[in-house]
């Protein structure tokens, strides 16, 4: 399987015929290397929230690629009324797809998704662990450490994506927290820096986490297992 950053909380995964983007926040995202227009052959997008920073460029991407969208089903009715593919789901759902098997997971956050006519109802924020020729990724989606997390354990993640921000989301403290209750074998921080209020040492996340390997992505930077 093969990861690529794109800062914040985005992530492409790739898997044979299988490419989708995580989160995809890239127009106004100052950590993206890239633009939604060099984005191509995307088969799925992941939508783990409705606020701007994550569903981003969902609906441009989604026309764009014909790509199906993967969120909960509050999301999945606002895209769909602008004609995207979707496939809704709810926390603790799990769904057998042609590239592999997702699972939604809980996670402790907001979703409201900003329109023109001001919030929209977002439903329950989640995260996914997505599942593809037997390799596991969990990607946490913006949370507070819950003690949901400790029932991931049985999943053998290989690869679990946490927030390290704080303020909005976990900071260093609670996701070392986290990477204890999830047992990974690798894990990579993510949703750091963007912002000066979510800023984060992603070397001390690193030295301290005894739990599992720790990977720094830098936005553009490939990890491959």
């Amino acid at each position: 399987m093969k990861l690529t950053y794109l800062g914040h909380s985005v992530f492409m995964v790739e898997e044979g015929s299988f490419k989708a983007i995580i989160d995809p926040f890239l127009n106004g995202n100052p950590s993206s290397p890239v633009k939604p227009e060099d984005i191509k052959g995307l088969s799925h997008i992941f939508v783990t929230h409705g606020h701007g920073d994550h569903i981003g460029d969902t609906v441009e991407l989604a026309k764009s690629n014909d790509a199906l969208v993967i969120t909960n089903a509050e999301i999945s009715k606002y895209l769909s009324e602008q004609d995207v593919k979707v496939h809704a789901m709810h926390i603790g759902g799990r769904n057998k797809f042609d590239f592999g098997v997702v699972k939604l997971t809980p996670a402790l956050h907001g979703s409201a998704i900003p329109t023109e006519n001001g919030p929209r109802d977002g439903g329950n924020p989640c995260g996914f662990v997505i599942e593809v020729n037997g390799k596991k990724i969990y990607h946490a989606g913006d949370t507070g450490l819950t003690m949901d997390m400790i029932l991931l354990e049985i999943e053998d993640i290989d690869v679990a994506l946490l927030p390290i921000g704080g303020n909005y989301t976990m900071d260093i403290t609670d996701a070392l927290r986290a990477v204890e209750f999830v047992k990974p074998k690798l894990t990579i921080p993510m949703h750091y820096g963007t912002f000066p209020v979510i800023t984060a040492d992603p070397e001390e996340f690193k030295r301290k986490n005894k739990i599992s390997d720790t990977r720094i992505l830098n936005p553009g930077e490939v990890f491959e297992f």
